[in-house]
């Protein structure tokens, strides 16, 4: 029996994770039972404040006629201990808690929800943000704008296979932005506009489909920058590596569609830069 002093312990911890490993041990049996603990974990008043969040996918399947975790509230009442970073990996989540982008305390924050939507609210917040990645979700029309505005102390941003609906443009404007990755996002359409202006940018990887890309400043600082270059995009990529040319290692990675006449021109355009 464990003794009455350790009763209270749970209210000290920082750090709360979760994964698949650790609900693929669960009985049904006992689903119930952790659920209940995992509520009066983060809901037990007189808690310290959060470091890290940690949800990894595995929860969402077990919302059935029988079950029902309450992620939506798991997240909120991490919220509301003021914790500094999450990393969310869920599927078919459903809506993302809008309150999640109010949170003035989060300083990272990782996103993947693949299945779910995320529209970012009016008043989004996140004024202590310092890096944010997003992997395989959807963001609602052109919200991720207003998200992006929002972060005035970003430093690492990361957009993985991500869909930004109906947004024609996508607007990255950042004084403090180190680190940037657009990696295979779905644009709209071909007329899909990426804008840049990030002047200390140091570390830029770009991967996507054919889109318009325009950094509209000089991106002195920048020291690394890794480029691929996919099939029918070389115009574009032309056009982007000609707004990075003060960049101090440069990493092209050509896919084998791109046909060898496409390749000379490019390098031509380059070479005389």
């Amino acid at each position: 029996i464990i003794s009455t002093k350790w009763r209270n312990l749970f209210a000290s911890i920082s750090i709360i994770e979760f994964d698949g490993d650790l609900l693929g041990r669960l009985t049904d049996r006992n689903i119930d039972s952790f659920k209940n603990f995992v509520d009066g974990l983060l809901k037990f008043p007189g808690q310290v404040s959060l470091d890290c969040f940690r949800l990894r996918d595995g929860i969402s399947s077990w919302n059935d006629g029988d079950h029902d975790f309450d992620v939506s509230g798991w997240i909120c009442a991490a919220l509301c201990r003021g914790v500094k970073e999450i990393d969310l990996r869920l599927r078919n989540f459903g809506n993302v808690p809008p309150v999640l982008f109010t949170c003035h305390s989060l300083v990272n924050l990782t996103l993947d929800a693949v299945g779910s939507k995320i529209e970012v609210p009016s008043d989004v917040c996140l004024g202590n943000l310092k890096t944010f990645y997003l992997i395989e979700s959807v963001v609602v029309c052109d919200s991720i704008n207003r998200l992006i505005s929002n972060c005035h102390v970003l430093e690492d941003l990361a957009f993985l296979d991500c869909s930004f609906g109906n947004a024609s443009e996508l607007n990255i404007q950042s004084p403090l932005l180190k680190e940037l990755t657009l990696s295979y996002f779905n644009p709209i359409d071909i007329d899909h506009v990426v804008v840049i202006n990030a002047p200390n940018l140091v570390y830029f990887y770009y991967e996507l489909e054919i889109v318009k890309v325009y950094p509209l400043s000089d991106m002195k600082s920048l020291e690394k920058a890794e480029i691929c270059i996919l099939f029918g995009s070389e115009t574009n990529a032309s056009y982007l590596i000609q707004g990075i040319c003060n960049v101090r290692s440069l990493t092209l990675k050509i896919s084998k569609e791109v046909s060898k006449l496409s390749i000379h021109v490019f390098f031509f355009s380059f070479l005389t830069l």
